[in-house]
C-alpha cells in the first residue's frame, strides 16, 4: 500500500520535472527565433 503511494508520488514528480523542462526548452527556442528575427531586421535596416 505504501509503496503504491510512493510510486505515484515519484511518477507525478517526474512528470512535473519533464513539464518544467519542456517549458524551459520552448522558451529557449522562442528566444532564439526572436534573436534571429531581430538580427535579420538589423541587417535589413543597415542595407537601406
Amino acid at each position: 500500500m505504501m509503496t503504491d503511494i510512493l510510486k505515484k508520488l515519484s511518477l507525478l514528480g517526474a512528470m512535473g520535472v519533464m513539464i518544467v523542462g519542456l517549458a524551459a526548452c520552448d522558451n529557449t527556442i522562442r528566444g532564439i527565433g526572436e534573436d534571429i528575427n531581430d538580427s535579420a531586421e538589423a541587417v535589413e535596416d543597415s542595407t537601406e
